[in-house]
């Protein structure tokens, strides 16, 4: 009916400029469809829309027909959902992943629903848009374009073959982003060959939650690594007790805590992080940190590795009061970066104290007495700054087939190479290239942001699937804000400008940042932007689940409700507010 294309342009948006490809206009007569894109049309954000897989968007006329009774107006016009082609039938309860059709010259296969974000919302004037999109069922559907060839509106849209295993858009849509889908849903998805690989990557992770996970209530960890983390042991925090004090460097020492109350504490997994209050004067609120678990996860206790900073207030005011004996209240251990079950070999890449949550999973694999490969690679400036050295020894000592390599940048003299170190000078990202890595390898990158985007970088230069490398971030992680260019310049985490809020406390862990709730806020990912606080996001209605993220206490209101609960323990800040104090790891 209409052949719809733009170029992305910049937009004014809640004080932001977007950069976006949504406004498409009608053009007349032939339009040539090539691989990647129509002549004259383009994306903005190529991370979500466009590319070989998404060349070209597909919306019917019934849903423009269905949205304008739904939402109460008339005359939408062709492309004003951000399509390329406007079609009378198609319907996504009809059409199939894989379905090809011939139109004009061009011959198009069928990959993926539409994701929807909240660009389609600016689009219409509509916030809500990209969760009514999914909860209504009408996403609209991508295809990939195989045979180039010219277009134009007017043309039969004649289907040439049904994909493999004939599971329509609407459906494949629901087993993603709808609570409810089947585990025989997500395996027929993964026979259909002409799923788009981000899609299949997302039914590979829903079909390994269901293999792990028989206990989760809630949450799709196809759609966001967070839903993925086992649920955490209590609600809020908890004391426990130091029960030791061991220095493990000049600047690292770990503290042992066991249950105040004499309970067995809850099973942490390998590479979680464990949030406590750290105690200042008295009517002074706490500090609020986060340390990784370095120890054993079974041993019926919690062990934390923290590095006193020179200016670090938590971390000095531990050392320097904490003792055996005294308690902390403590949040359950969180966090997704675990280490995953299987056979295939395991890399454990750090630098400084980011060894601690990797050290956490050679525990495991000594542990169990694991059989997988297993690859050790540390750097640290020289062994008087190498915590853990002897332990991280010890371990891969136990282990049948591990190798290690460890590197100083300007070893003392009284470093053994051979015996403290392997290597004298900084661990490359050249140097890991060489090393001849196995290829099927998960990896677990902990160290400085710098170190983990080069290395993350080097990994799969060596042959390692991009899925299968994996970071951690001691502080707020980096910010994904589609559309919308970051500052080069970006401030530090402060209260918000304006009058201060009397509403309940909101503290964002990693930022280390506390403040109380104003209602001048939507959600709390409205206050976090206002205190510039890094979030992530994409639909900003609750589809997406890009927002979502731990709880550490308190409760919140949502709306609207998200078309699909986040995990349990933890919430979608994109539109939720809180009902009381609330702590965020963020």
């Amino acid at each position: 009916m209409a052949v719809n294309v733009g170029m992305p342009h910049d937009v004014p948006w809640h004080g932001k400029t977007v950069y976006t490809g949504v406004y498409k206009q009608t053009v007349t007569g032939p339009r040539m469809v090539r691989r990647l894109n129509i002549d004259g049309d383009g994306q903005g954000d190529l991370g979500g829309h466009g590319g070989e897989q998404r060349a070209v968007l597909v919306y019917q006329a019934d849903s423009y027909r269905f949205w304008e009774k739904e939402l109460g107006r008339r005359n939408l016009r062709p492309g004003e959902f951000g399509e390329n082609f406007t079609v009378d039938g198609l319907a996504d309860d009809e059409v199939c992943i894989g379905d090809r059709y011939r139109i004009g010259d061009a011959l198009f296969e069928v990959t993926q629903p539409r994701v929807t974000c909240y660009r389609v919302g600016l689009r219409m004037g509509e916030p809500q848009m990209a969760a009514l999109m999914v909860s209504r069922r009408r996403p609209g559907f991508y295809m990939r374009v195989l045979e180039e060839g010219e277009v134009e509106a007017g043309q039969e849209i004649v289907k040439v073959s049904t994909g493999v295993e004939a599971m329509t858009v609407e459906e494949i849509d629901g087993v993603l982003y709808l609570p409810g889908h089947t585990r025989a849903q997500v395996e027929r998805a993964l026979r259909i060959p002409a799923l788009s690989p981000g899609w299949q990557g997302s039914m590979h992770t829903l079909l390994d939650q269901a293999d792990g996970d028989t206990d989760r209530s809630s949450g799709s960890a196809g759609l966001t690594a967070a839903a993925g983390a086992p649920p955490p042991g209590w609600r809020g925090f908890r004391p426990l007790t130091v029960t030791h004090i061991q220095p493990e460097s000049p600047s690292v020492f770990s503290l042992s805590l066991t249950s105040a109350d004499g309970s067995a504490l809850p099973a942490a997994s390998p590479g979680q992080f464990l949030t406590v209050k750290v105690p200042l004067e008295a009517d002074v609120p706490p500090l609020i940190r986060s340390y990784s678990l370095s120890g054993e996860p079974r041993a019926g206790m919690y062990r934390i590795s923290v590095k006193v900073e020179p200016y670090g207030a938590a971390s000095n005011r531990l050392r320097s009061r904490v003792r055996v004996g005294d308690n902390l209240d403590a949040a359950a251990p969180r966090g997704s970066f675990c280490l995953s079950k299987g056979s295939n070999p395991v890399v454990l890449l750090s630098a400084g104290v980011g060894v601690t949550p990797l050290l956490a999973m050679l525990h495991a694999l000594a542990r169990d007495r694991s059989t997988r490969e297993v690859w050790w690679l540390h750097a640290a400036r020289n062994g008087t700054e190498h915590p853990f050295a002897q332990e991280s020894r010890d371990l891969i000592e136990e282990l049948a087939n591990a190798r290690s390599a460890i590197y100083y940048s300007k070893p003392n003299d009284a470093d053994r190479q051979g015996v403290d170190y392997t290597t004298a000078g900084r661990l490359s990202p050249d140097r890991i290239v060489g090393l001849g890595l196995p290829t099927d390898a998960d990896a677990y990158l902990c160290g400085p942001v710098g170190f983990m985007n080069g290395f993350t970088t080097a990994l799969v230069d060596a042959g390692l699937e991009p899925s299968r490398v994996h970071t951690e971030i001691f502080g707020a992680g980096p910010s994904l804000t589609p559309g919308i260019e970051g500052s080069s310049s970006v401030p530090a985490p402060h209260q918000p400008a304006g009058s201060v809020g009397t509403g309940p406390s909101v503290s964002f862990a990693r930022s280390g940042l506390t403040v109380p709730w104003n209602n001048t806020q939507a959600s709390l990912l409205e206050l976090a932007e206002a205190c510039d606080v890094p979030v992530q996001w994409s639909c900003r209605t609750g589809v997406c689940h890009t927002c979502e993220l731990a709880l550490m206490a308190g409760t919140v209101h949502y709306s609207p409700d998200p078309v699909e609960p986040p995990a349990e323990g933890n919430i979608l800040i994109c539109c939720s507010t809180p009902t009381e104090g609330v702590i965020l790891d963020l």
